[in-house]
């Protein structure tokens, strides 16, 4: 018995798009629900909710976005034959997915490391992590609509 290709770029893509949509969705959470909570709060403890928050977001962040890139190639030569060959929408998806990779990186290694170690971290330090966050959300639904309006479903 042979394994069918098809059943394994399903569930490659499935992997793909769950991983996409726990990094997407983080965001959106993040910005939309979680930020306009925390306004309740005093500001120290305001500081330790972002904290630890963020935190885990940031590590789900670092197992979901390396799954999107790793299984978005492997689809780009299993199915596409290559570079060569993508259609429009998948040369969209793939670079902002690398733009919003460096971006994160940047937001990880820069403003977050910066107010994970301030003994005192002021607003400023949240403000330039939610503005960062709040491209790579936009960054994300442009990547979502370009993957619906290119799939087509078939349709001439």
């Amino acid at each position: 018995m042979t394994a069918d290709p098809t059943l394994l770029w399903s569930l490659v893509l499935a992997l793909h798009l769950l991983a996409a949509v726990v990094w997407v969705g983080g965001m959106a959470y993040t910005l939309l629900v979680l930020r306009p909570a925390l306004n309740v709060l005093e500001p120290a403890q305001r500081n330790q909710m972002h904290l630890q928050t963020l935190r885990r977001f940031f590590l789900v962040v670092w197992h979901a976005m390396p799954l999107v890139l790793l299984t978005g190639w492997a689809m780009v030569f299993g199915v596409y034959g290559g570079f060569r060959a993508l259609p429009e929408q998948v040369n969209i998806m793939q670079g902002l997915a690398v733009v919003m990779a460096v971006i994160f990186v940047a937001v990880f290694f820069g403003p977050w490391q910066r107010f994970r170690r301030a003994i005192r971290p002021g607003p400023e330090l949240v403000a330039r992590i939610r503005r960062l966050i709040t491209v790579n959300l936009v960054l994300g639904v442009v990547i979502i609509v370009a993957a619906a309006v290119g799939h087509g479903f078939g349709y001439r």
